[in-house]
């Protein structure tokens, strides 16, 4: 997705990183890590994972459902501006 191409140039031991943070927050949360991640780079987005991780369960839930708040906002922006 858009959102997510400046994340997806990033060097390979970021992209590592960010490869076994998420496999520890999925099996932390028993879901994938959602993030709106336009204008973030991989570093970015590794740093807010880190982060959520000390999230319990109640609040990591509702921060998730808040970025995929974000993310359809952002979708629903670009799709009425390209009517």
């Amino acid at each position: 997705m858009q959102e997510q191409s400046k994340a997806i140039s990033e060097d390979d031991a970021t992209k590592t990183a960010l490869t076994e943070a998420n496999r520890r927050y999925e099996q932390k949360f028993g879901r994938i890590f959602i993030i709106c991640a336009t204008g973030k780079t991989s570093a970015d987005i590794l740093a807010f994972l880190e982060t959520r991780m000390k999230n319990d369960a109640a609040t990591e839930l509702h921060e998730a459902a808040e970025q995929q708040r974000q993310i359809t906002q952002l979708r629903l922006h670009r799709w009425l501006e390209s009517e």
